[in-house]
């Protein structure tokens, strides 16, 4: 494939965004004994890669809850747009690679909104993410996947503080105290964030460090399939006893309130043309409501 390195052109097949830069081979500090398998997982908001994880980190948090516990840290994707390089110079350039990834990846995204409302930098949501964290490291993944919905599904501009409100208000989130972090406390704690992807040499999205607590450590670069990290959480503790979960819609939507076909698939162990059909039913029977983009369609309960 044709070198790129521009980092919002993503290379599907490699499942990065970001400047690949060789392997990743810094110190990593111990992690607490207390969660056999700390993940360090290094993601953007705008990171379409990211966006492809979903469904495998969705499974693995049900499957591995007692084995894992996943450390979100931001790495500053987009800067700026003093990049001009990798056929990317401004943000119409970004639509149509957008659209492309969304086909590679089966996860909706809608490249127009570089056309329509572009994001100047990545660094405001991210400051926003460090934010809610304050608040609630819970709800603040939450957050992430709000603001994740909105800028690749509602070509929404997630630099905008209207957006970033409307967030915190549907995750239950202060938005006031969000606010205030968001122009304070927050902006340091995304630095450190940056520091510590800087410390480790992280150089593209999604770079996920699965570590023991005894600093064995085992590197996933990039989107890849759902056993690939499950055989790094089984390597550093192969004792690690899978969850049992129920797979029907009402428990995993009562889990995840939002789905896409793909992830439905991935969670309910249902083929992918099946899992369509099922949620479109569901959605006609008025249970569920369905967003339709150019590239895919989402489900979430449906509110009163």
């Amino acid at each position: 494939m044709q070198q790129q390195d521009h980092p919002l052109l993503c290379d599907p097949a490699e499942g990065i965004c970001g400047i690949p830069a060789g392997t990743v081979e810094k110190q990593i500090p111990v992690q607490d004994a207390g969660t056999p398998v700390q993940i360090l997982y290094f993601t953007d908001p705008i990171c379409s890669s990211c966006w492809g994880i979903e469904p495998q980190l969705r499974k693995l948090k049900l499957e591995y809850a007692g084995c894992i516990e996943i450390e979100y840290h931001m790495g500053g994707l987009l800067p700026d747009w003093s990049y001009n390089s990798g056929g990317i110079s401004k943000p119409s350039d970004v639509a149509h690679h957008w659209d492309e990834v969304s086909v590679y990846y089966d996860m909706p995204i809608d490249g127009d909104i570089w056309l329509e409302d572009p994001l100047a930098s990545s660094y405001p949501p991210s400051i926003a993410f460090k934010a809610a964290q304050l608040q609630s490291r819970e709800k603040a993944v939450w957050f992430l996947r709000t603001i994740r919905e909105m800028v690749f599904l509602q070509k929404k501009n997630i630099t905008r503080w209207e957006h970033l409100e409307a967030a915190a208000k549907k995750t239950g989130l202060d938005p006031v105290r969000l606010k205030t972090d968001f122009g304070g406390t927050a902006k340091t704690v995304f630095e450190e964030d940056l520091n510590v992807a800087g410390m480790l040499g992280v150089r593209g999205f999604p770079t996920l460090f699965f570590i023991d607590p005894y600093g064995n450590k085992e590197l996933v670069y990039g989107t890849k399939p759902y056993a690939v990290y499950e055989a790094a959480v089984l390597k550093l503790h192969p004792v690690a006893a899978k969850t049992t979960y129920s797979k029907n819609w009402e428990s995993l939507f009562s889990k995840y309130p939002s789905l896409t076909a793909k992830e439905f698939s991935v969670l309910s162990d249902t083929p992918r043309a099946e899992s369509e059909k099922i949620l479109n039913a569901l959605s006609r029977s008025g249970v569920l409501e369905k967003q339709t983009t150019k590239n895919g369609s989402i489900w979430r309960i449906k509110t009163i």
